[in-house]
């Protein structure tokens, strides 16, 4: 029997509380509470009670929390990621609002919206690595996708090729075709080259619509399409090797998350000419629009192949000028630093972008200061070595305002 129902039998059965109190080792206070608790809520009493405080001022609003969840349930909805950074990006760029990961997560778990998954390998067991320059690499796969048919049954199965940009994840091209052919994966490659110019290198697995080197005896020495075109042309061509598919994990995962944005449309494709129309509204929104976790600060795919200069075929980076890229973020009086030929210059970009995280591009003397999250240009000049501050050229002051 616990103590709290001895106390109260004795107290009920005319014990004075003095005496129950040294009897059992109380307080008076403690059993008279007791008794006043047991005269309002009766059985309930011998319950262990709560200890949570009444009020907590710091917890998250109810309000907020109910964005949160909504916010999971429409990402999660239209076929896009609804982890805790992504739901943060959206709260802060849409809605004003500011919430930790670990805040976020808690919300989520809480409210059962989160599925453990103990045996998931960490992400902090793999080494990662990205290039350095926008067309650096592309990386390239196809995948499957099965049309509907007419009556809601599954129809036809095709196929889906990807050129992806390895620095930004900018997906260069996506198109579906019947299936991939060797001509198919020459002709892609031309035609995104010749709206963004050519990589450096590319990457894909060892497919033979990709490279022949380990075909059978009678094809090995000869060349796919591909593999002459980037022959031809100076790109350095590589490829995963046999088991290993992590090394293209790129635009693996890139096409995870392409097809199950498929799966979450209401109306499923029919013909090619319909996939394609929803690809094209995919790549749109996965370029232009939605965060990027990988990314430095959760930046679009187009912000970040925009933000630095272009990789070429045969470029030798070691040539005579001096390339640096720097990351920085805005003092307060609205300049960044950068140490050029050993001695510290600050570049005045303006107090309205303080506390700004940015990408320093420099090239000897020649200085652009990207914002790290748009891609938008701040600022592009020549350092004068022999001043400490390069100025912007605008009068001093606050600007003027309508």
């Amino acid at each position: 029997m616990s103590k709290r129902r001895l106390v109260i039998t004795a107290v009920l059965a005319g014990a004075s509380q003095s005496e129950v109190a040294r009897t059992y080792g109380v307080s008076q206070g403690w059993i008279s509470r007791l008794m006043t608790r047991y005269a309002t809520e009766g059985e309930a009493v011998f319950e262990p009670a709560s200890r949570a405080p009444k009020t907590s001022p710091t917890a998250t609003p109810p309000a907020t929390v109910e964005l949160v969840l909504r916010l999971r349930k429409e990402l999660t909805d239209a076929g896009h990621d609804a982890g805790a950074d992504t739901i943060a990006w959206h709260l802060t760029h849409h809605h004003d609002q500011t919430l930790s990961r670990a805040t976020i997560h808690r919300i989520l778990t809480r409210h059962g919206t989160v599925t453990p998954e103990p045996n998931k390998r960490p992400k902090s067991s793999y080494i990662r690595f990205e290039a350095e320059q926008p067309n650096e690499t592309w990386q390239s796969d196809f995948t499957h996708y099965r049309l509907t048919r007419p009556d809601g049954s599954p129809g036809a199965d095709v196929e889906v090729i990807t050129w992806l940009d390895d620095h930004s994840r900018y997906a260069l091209h996506i198109s579906a075709h019947t299936r991939i052919t060797a001509p198919i994966v020459a002709a892609t490659f031309t035609e995104t080259a010749g709206q963004h110019g050519y990589p450096a290198s590319t990457l894909t697995d060892n497919g033979m619509v990709y490279t022949v080197r380990l075909a059978g005896q009678g094809r090995r020495g000869g060349r796919t399409q591909l593999e002459a075109e980037l022959r031809r042309l100076g790109v350095r061509q590589k490829n995963s090797r046999p088991g290993h598919p992590t090394t293209c994990g790129k635009v693996e995962r890139f096409q995870q998350t392409m097809k199950k944005w498929l799966r979450a449309q209401p109306v499923q494709p029919r013909t090619l000419a319909e996939l394609q129309a929803l690809i094209d509204a995919f790549r749109a929104e996965y370029n232009q629009q939605r965060p990027h976790r990988s990314l430095a600060h959760r930046a679009t795919p187009a912000a970040a192949y925009t933000a630095r200069p272009k990789a070429s075929p045969g470029v030798d980076r070691s040539g005579d000028t001096h390339d640096r890229v720097l990351t920085s973020i805005i003092d307060s009086s609205g300049t960044v630093t950068a140490r050029v030929n050993g001695r510290l210059h600050h570049i005045g970009i303006g107090r309205a972008h303080a506390r700004t995280h940015v990408i320093v591009l420099l090239q000897d003397l020649h200085a652009r200061v990207v914002n790290a999250a748009t891609g938008e240009l701040l600022r592009e000049l020549i350092i004068d070595p022999n001043r400490d501050y390069q100025p912007t050229g605008r009068p001093p002051g606050p600007g003027k305002t309508n």
